[in-house]
């Protein structure tokens, strides 16, 4: 049986800025056809609008009602923050 990779990654509503931590988890088995991605604790606020093993299609729903993505390409400025 394959180990997972565990890991965090930081949510953030593009619409009210809401923000937390995410803890996801995914199969380290390289022959499996999907990656077996899992969000095993979302942060107080954030809950799954749509499950997928996928996590750039996984929807994430935000307490004021906004939906993204879980894994999205995001824009940074030339300081390293994201642009608002």
């Amino acid at each position: 049986m394959a180990a997972r990779d565990r890991y965090s990654r930081k949510l953030e509503c593009a619409q009210c800025g809401h923000a937390g931590f995410a803890d996801v988890s995914e199969d380290d088995d390289p022959r499996r056809k999907t990656r077996g991605f899992e969000i095993d604790a979302l942060p107080r606020g954030f809950e799954t609008e749509f499950a997928s093993n996928n996590p750039r299609k996984h929807v994430i729903r935000c307490q004021c009602g906004h939906k993204f993505k879980f894994e999205q390409t995001t824009t940074y400025a030339p300081s390293g923050e994201p642009r608002r």
